[in-house]
């Protein structure tokens, strides 16, 4: 029963569809996992399933080689004996003759057993070996599957990894475009253009301030000659004094 439960498990997991087990799975990787790991395990039990059928194959066939064996060495001890009977008989010792003509009778009743017992054996050795071809078909059916879901397993991951990096790029290319007015360089040189805005308008409000202050100096001049002809006007002296002198 053992050796048909394993036998069942082979043909079961080799029929089995991968790209259909994968395509049907939420999460493909773990589901690749998990079938390794049951085709590793199941390819161990098969390997020893075999194995012991196929030591108890060679068995059988070493038995039948011995049963084999046996009837042809009964069936040569018959014939030296019937010899021997015929050589005394011819000589005329009859009793003797007849003593060895029973051992040949009972040597091809040991013969016969034991032809027997061989061709009881020879079915059993032919469905075993049946058996076993076929298990090692299986087997090796196994061993091809758990390769391709392991070069499955290796190419899912590296598309996984491609597409993941495809992804970052596309992120960061998207996010550092130093074409588009409106990303990070296109804002900082906005800010740029105001501050050397700032500092042409503060230049130009310290010119302005700097030429009213000389204006102002101009105006206190003019004030200061005005007193000063007051003051001679008020002294009887020409309001021209300051020119003429």
């Amino acid at each position: 029963m053992a050796k048909q439960s394993i036998f069942g498990r082979i043909s079961t997991l080799i029929k089995a569809n991968v790209n259909a087990l994968i395509d049907s799975a939420e999460d493909p990787q773990k589901m690749l996992d998990q079938l390794v790991r049951d085709y590793t395990n199941s390819i161990a039990d098969a390997e020893s399933a075999i194995a012991e059928t196929i030591g108890n194959l060679r068995l059988l066939e070493r038995d039948h080689q011995e049963d084999v064996q046996a009837a042809a060495e009964w069936g040569n001890k018959a014939l030296a004996a019937s010899r021997k009977a015929d050589e005394l008989r011819q000589s005329g010792h009859a009793a003797d003759a007849d003593k060895f003509d029973n051992l040949a009778k009972i040597a091809l009743q040991r013969q016969i057993s034991e032809e027997n017992e061989a061709k009881a054996i020879a079915p059993t050795i032919a469905t075993q070996t049946e058996v076993v071809e076929k298990l090692k078909d299986g087997l090796n059916g196994m061993k091809q599957k758990l390769e391709q879901l392991k070069a499955k397993r290796s190419e899912l991951l590296a598309r996984a990894k491609t597409a993941e990096a495809q992804v970052k790029v596309h992120d960061a290319v998207r996010s550092i475009d130093v074409l588009d007015p409106t990303s990070e360089l296109g804002r900082f040189e906005d800010k740029v253009r105001r501050q050397e805005a700032l500092a042409a308008g503060k230049q130009e409000l310290a010119a302005s301030s700097i030429d009213a202050q000389f204006e102002a100096l101009e105006d206190v001049g003019q004030l200061t000659e005005v007193e000063a002809r007051l003051a001679a006007l008020k002294t009887g002296g020409s309001s021209q004094g300051a020119l003429g002198s």
